[in-house]
């Protein structure tokens, strides 16, 4: 389906660019400063996820976990019947026997579940999920250069980029737990992002095809038109996939919370940028390219 106006995209593209490189340098800044909330799926220790009968409160909770005696005092996080205790050791049998029964005397009808992270296997997952990002994008680079030229691939990959980090600077600036579900949400991330990208950039190739473009002008109005004819495609997709994500935020369980969080925000910028960053982008490696497509005074 085709947006029956074309509106001038790339002439607001340098406003979206400025917005961008703003974001990103705030995204920067955090993650600098405060770096990222890392479960325990990416750092040693243990989490102790509770189901409870009833609600709890932290003025109920502290002192109980307090009298444990444990070396560090835990991060406690408290939702509707259930809450989650995250300590920074690995707790032993004879630890997690005594923090059962210390809850189960505010709640004898309280279920558990703990998982226990080793330094080493917590090294191990975050390399893997740092070879994972790497190898996917490499991929990506590898395909679309030999699907389309270099410029193509070059705005495809850095409009990647770009939606992937603002879903880590998100993360970081509000303290929310980075856990292996948020590598996963990602990775969908940036399949969702180059795949609406190449959807805009095949329209532009088959425009260019078609056409006879001799100067940036027509190069401009050209991606114009190609944005304008694919966008409620894009509008329509990215629209299902966050109304799922969204659901899934709202609906789903605390195990998918934050890679649901993560998609919604994804989709957003992978929306955004596939319109006003990849594509304009493109125009403006497309007219360095060479003396012929050069700039109309008028």
């Amino acid at each position: 389906m085709r947006f029956n106006k074309e509106m001038d995209f790339v002439h607001w593209s340098k406003y979206f660019f400025i917005f961008s490189i703003v974001l990103t340098v705030l995204g920067v800044g955090f993650l600098g400063f405060l770096g990222l909330n890392y479960s325990v799926d990416f750092r040693a220790g243990s989490n102790v996820d509770v189901s409870l009968s009833k609600n709890l409160t932290q003025a109920e909770l502290k002192p109980a976990l307090e009298s444990l005696g444990f070396a560090h005092e835990p991060s406690i996080t408290i939702g509707d019947q259930r809450v989650n205790i995250r300590y920074d050791e690995e707790l032993d049998n004879t630890q997690s026997e005594a923090l059962k029964t210390a809850i189960s005397k505010l709640d004898d009808q309280a279920s558990y579940e703990i998982n226990t992270v080793d330094p080493e296997m917590a090294k191990e997952l975050a390399r893997n999920a740092i070879y994972s990002v790497l190898l996917s994008s490499l991929g990506i680079i590898i395909y679309v250069s030999i699907r389309f030229e270099w410029r193509f691939a070059l705005a495809a990959i850095v409009a990647l980029l770009h939606d992937a980090f603002m879903v880590v600077a998100i993360f970081s600036i509000f303290r929310l737990e980075v856990d292996i579900t948020f590598i996963v949400a990602v990775l969908t991330i940036i399949g969702y992002s180059i795949n609406d990208t190449i959807v805009i950039f095949d329209r532009i190739r088959e425009n260019l095809r078609f056409g006879k473009q001799k100067t940036y002008e027509d190069l401009k109005l050209l991606v114009n038109k190609s944005i304008s004819q694919t966008l409620m495609r894009s509008l329509y997709t990215a629209f299902t996939v966050f109304i799922a994500a969204f659901f899934l935020l709202v609906m789903g369980g605390e195990s998918i919370k934050m890679f649901s969080l993560a998609m919604v925000i994804g989709l957003l910028f992978g929306a955004y940028s596939s319109i006003f960053i990849a594509s304009p982008l493109w125009l403006l490696l497309k007219k360095r390219q060479k003396p012929a497509v050069k700039n109309n005074p008028a």
